[in-house]
């Protein structure tokens, strides 16, 4: 782990530590329980229970990766083991930046005349890039993790991830910029109370780690990544970030970790009313929406604007009703 000498047949590159990767089981599998917790607690399972879900993901990954400091040399089942946990650590991250879109939104919605764009837009704009990188990143990191590919498909699963990387760079400083211009106008209009600032300063902690950990990815794939396990020679060349597993670590998994339990301390819906339809007026005191948050959609709707991300069975607007801040 510490000197940056290839292992000859090992599909990490170097043998991997077998200590690091508990540490992060054990804490990334509190940090899903805290989500899961509180999805429970505050009865909002549908704007925090992607960080749940990804924190049961990175959980599964770096279990593997335990499996793998002890199964690194290449054969079919470690192998299989590898390129799931890899994948796992791939996709994790755009989800988490999908469940932030989905908090701004929700951000948005709570004061909606000072919102950059529409709140309801925010997560079918973002959504739709996330999809696509989450298509770019299953595909690339499927040939680039496979030492067994050609170099001709280890070299589009590079450009297809280092494409999925700059679009989600590109994602995360659009969501900045919007963030920030909607912070400084609340601000300026004296609405900035703590049920804004506190989800808004946690939003700019979790993205500044996506970010953290997408230029780290971006810089690692760039230049030369064919990746031939038995070449001892063409293994020294490689990046000192192939070669050297604490940069993973830093750079990876631990801004991951952080990511998620930003969340877990600071929980959008200690600040945020339950009711998504509540918001606030233009006075910045009366809360304008319905009390009730009776659902419409079905079941097969409802699922059908998950899974696209948030772009198609949109729930329809009610009209507001006044209610008194008490």
């Amino acid at each position: 782990m510490t000197d940056g000498r290839p292992i000859l047949g090992s599909l990490y590159v170097y043998a991997p530590n077998d200590v690091a990767p508990v540490v992060f089981i054990v804490l990334f599998a509190l940090s899903a329980v805290g989500h899961i917790w509180q999805c429970r607690r505050y009865n909002d399972r549908h704007l925090t229970g992607v960080q749940a879900f990804c924190a049961v993901l990175y959980t599964i990954a770096y279990a593997l990766r335990e499996y793998g400091a002890f199964n690194y040399l290449y054969s079919t089942p470690n192998l299989a083991c590898f390129i799931i946990s890899e994948v796992f650590i791939y996709i994790s991250p755009p989800l988490l930046e999908l469940a932030n879109y989905h908090i701004l939104a929700r951000i948005f919605f709570y004061v909606p005349h000072e919102a950059t764009i529409p709140p309801n837009m925010v997560f079918a704009l973002f959504g739709g890039f996330v999809a696509i990188v989450e298509g770019l990143n299953g595909v690339g990191v499927g040939f680039i993790s496979n030492p067994s590919s050609s170099p001709s498909k280890q070299e589009i699963g590079s450009h297809l991830t280092i494409a999925s990387l700059a679009l989600q760079i590109v994602n995360i400083m659009t969501c900045y910029s919007l963030a920030i211009i909607f912070h400084w106008r609340c601000s300026k209009t004296k609405t900035a109370s703590a049920a804004i600032t506190a989800p808004l300063l946690a939003l700019y902690a979790s993205m500044a780690m996506i970010l953290t950990r997408s230029v780290f990815r971006l810089v690692q794939n760039s230049g030369d990544v064919a990746l031939d396990i038995y070449d001892y020679p063409a293994l020294e060349k490689l990046t000192p970030l192939r070669r050297y597993e604490w940069y993973f670590y830093v750079f990876e998994a631990a801004p991951m970790l952080v990511s998620s339990i930003v969340w877990n301390v600071w929980h959008p819906r200690r600040y945020l009313p339950e009711n998504p339809c509540l918001h606030l007026d233009r006075d910045g005191v009366t809360l304008v929406g319905r009390l009730d948050r009776e659902e419409k959609r079905s079941v097969m709707q409802r699922t059908g604007n998950v899974l696209s991300f948030g772009m198609l069975f949109q729930a329809k607007k009610r009209a507001p009703e006044m209610l008194e801040e008490a």
